[in-house]
């Protein structure tokens, strides 16, 4: 039987499911790619969650139990093991997972205030205008947004590089009232030692990112996994073509770009407009 790669189980919580699905999948003599196509996924997938590079998602956990015939053993360490996800609709359920495990997100919104920077009445407006949304479900997906900004309290909080166009700043979301507390915690939020936020000038082009919302999730300097947004449900992807791709569009969206300190200013003076 091939060894085991040397993973410490005692490190954390995604190294003892890494652990525990190795050595089973070692004792079922299956290799990582055998064990992806029983399970439905690709071997690769099967190696990043060993590898620590992809954190398992619930949906995953399962299978592992019943391709492995384990009664619920992966699923339990799961469950000890990550919070339970916040209440989000389904489709961004995985990447809520990856926020939370990313060192860096680069994100890009050409529309709204990106969701992990959004103050309670900004996000409450939002979801309000969904055609068909009942207030119960306001009320859930307000709680899941507020549960996001979180991820600034971590232990190891990620690096949070968010552009924003500027037509973001002067669209009316709420009412002038809430603009103005949506630009001063903007102006706050920017003050964290792991946020940087710039801004695109209304007049820049910014054609490469005009088309859709979408972020950029890093381990340790490498993208690996990104979130798109579309209609009706964004999609979380990890091909590393639609990966390069994105990164490259983002660093030219980047580029059109003001400096942080303008950025800052900008935001300011929209603040002051507002009121």
């Amino acid at each position: 039987m091939p060894h085991m790669t040397k993973l410490n189980p005692e490190d954390s919580a995604r190294a003892r499911f890494a652990y525990e699905l190795q050595r089973h999948r070692l004792m079922a003599h299956l290799t990582q790619g055998q064990l992806g196509r029983r399970m439905g996924f690709s071997g690769s997938l099967v190696g990043a969650v060993e590898n620590l590079k992809r954190t398992p998602s619930e949906d995953f956990a399962r299978r592992c139990d019943r391709a492995l015939q384990l009664d619920g053993v992966l699923s339990a360490l799961h469950v000890e093991g990550w919070p339970p996800p916040p209440p989000v609709p389904e489709h961004f359920r995985n990447w809520t997972l990856e926020e939370r495990r990313a060192t860096a997100l680069q994100i890009w919104d050409p529309l709204l205030v990106p969701g992990i920077f959004q103050i309670e009445q900004y996000a409450r407006r939002v979801f309000e205008r969904a055609p068909g949304i009942t207030p119960e479900e306001v009320e859930e997906r307000l709680v899941g947004r507020m549960q996001r900004k979180n991820i600034l309290s971590q232990e190891k909080p990620p690096m949070i590089l968010s552009i924003i166009d500027e037509g973001v700043l002067r669209r009316p979301i709420g009412g002038p009232e809430v603009m103005r507390r949506q630009m001063e915690y903007l102006l706050e939020i920017a003050h964290h030692p792991r946020v940087t936020i710039q801004i695109v000038p209304f007049e820049a082009e910014a054609v490469p990112g005009l088309l859709a919302a979408f972020v950029i999730a890093e381990q340790r300097g490498t993208p690996y996994a990104v979130y798109v947004d579309s209609i009706p449900d964004g999609r979380t992807l990890t091909e590393r073509g639609v990966i390069a791709s994105l990164t490259a569009r983002y660093d030219a969206i980047r580029a059109e770009a003001y400096p942080t300190s303008l950025s800052l200013k900008v935001i300011q003076q929209t603040a002051e407009r507002w009121t």
